[in-house]
């Protein structure tokens, strides 16, 4: 951009169809955020155009935040704190906050959430699950009302199992899915499974966490009419393979409605749960 002298300012070069575009992406709340902090003088003007300069993309140093992974994909970029400095997860974390993102972290060790937790008061660390989550800001309801976010189980065959749950769990939450959790339901006692279906009724979809043989997927896909988002766990003795026993016995699942992600990925369960659910959830909206 040029000043009335000729001279150029520190303001990056945006055409007038560059930013119409972004503003169109953009949320009410994250235009409403932006132009709070530059009437506050937390943003200078160049820092404000900046943000219209950027296509979706926070160079924070160590990472290029994607902020505009929720309008192509549903859901904010999610971070894998494993092997990151906390320095460097601060500065993602900054750049999602700002943007009015809901930040979630998985696989992040004790150690990194008790730095973290002191420079994002508002954070919450699953000791479990090893996730942080930082909720986004209060925003005001929509007019149309809440969001549809639809209903996710998860079953785990059992405690040692748990870990991963939880982090499939707080996936699913993060998502803003209504989520139950269902405990060591194990194929060994299958009548525990029979005395806790009722709480699977209504899912739009269920996350099925097992180790050992990996049976239990198959089995509740007997009893749903959703799909089962299978997470085959590392638990087990020496034939188990670290989960690959587990992995071959789910993907060759007899029951026609059980999918499979990767070995531990509770991640990967929960969100492609809290997906699906999400989407039922606005087509029964549409329906009626």
């Amino acid at each position: 951009m040029t000043g009335m002298t000729g001279k150029k300012t520190g303001c990056p070069r945006v055409s007038s169809r560059q930013i119409f575009s972004i503003i169109h992406d953009m949320s009410t709340h994250q235009l409403e955020e932006l132009a709070k902090q530059l009437l506050a003088g937390k943003l200078s003007i160049e820092q404000f155009v900046g943000r219209f300069g950027n296509s979706g993309i926070a160079d924070v140093g160590e990472a290029q935040v994607d902020l505009d992974r929720h309008r192509r994909c549903g859901f904010p970029e999610v971070v894998f704190a494993q092997g990151k400095t906390v320095v460097a997860m601060e500065k993602i974390f900054q750049a999602l906050v700002e943007h009015g993102h809901d930040v979630l972290a998985t696989r992040m060790s004790a150690e990194q959430a008790v730095e973290l937790d002191a420079k994002f008061p508002g954070g919450r660390y699953n000791p479990v699950g090893r996730t942080f989550r930082i909720p986004a800001a209060e925003k005001q309801p929509e007019p149309a009302g809440p969001q549809p976010a639809g209903k996710v189980a998860i079953v785990t065959a059992g405690t040692s199992d748990l870990p991963v749950a939880e982090e499939a769990r707080e996936t699913a939450m993060w998502t803003g899915a209504d989520v139950n959790l269902v405990q060591d339901v194990a194929v060994a006692g299958p009548h525990r499974l029979a005395a806790n279906l009722p709480l699977l009724e209504g899912s739009d979809a269920v996350v099925v966490v097992a180790g050992m043989e990996g049976a239990l997927p198959s089995v509740v896909g007997g009893y749903v009419s959703c799909p089962v988002v299978a997470v085959p766990t590392s638990v087990g003795y020496g034939a188990s393979f670290g989960g690959v026993a587990a992995l071959l016995g789910m993907l060759n699942s007899c029951a026609s409605n059980v999918t499979v992600v990767n070995i531990d990925a509770g991640f990967k369960g929960g969100y492609v749960a809290g997906l699906i659910a999400r989407n039922a959830a606005k087509a029964r909206e549409v329906g009626n």
